[in-house]
């Protein structure tokens, strides 16, 4: 549940940030998505990115717990 809602906020940040990238390389001063399809096309590709990164981070971190308290190799 929390790795849901930190994507889904995570993922609307990153669209601003990935604007402000867009604009600072291709000097435009603002930038159309086309309407609100678009932009929530874009907002749920963010989300799955990041959930996927947060699943990888929360397995290494659990991963990595265990092979503290294993010491057996």
């Amino acid at each position: 549940m929390f790795k849901a809602a930190a994507a889904g906020v995570l993922g609307f940040i990153l669209i601003f940030i990935e604007s402000m990238i867009v604009m600072k390389l291709k000097g435009y001063a603002t930038i159309e998505f086309g309407g609100l399809a678009p932009f929530i096309n874009v907002w749920a590709m963010n989300f799955f990115f990041v959930f996927a990164i947060l699943t990888q981070l929360t397995n290494w971190y659990v991963n990595r717990e265990s092979l503290k308290e294993d010491n057996s190799y």
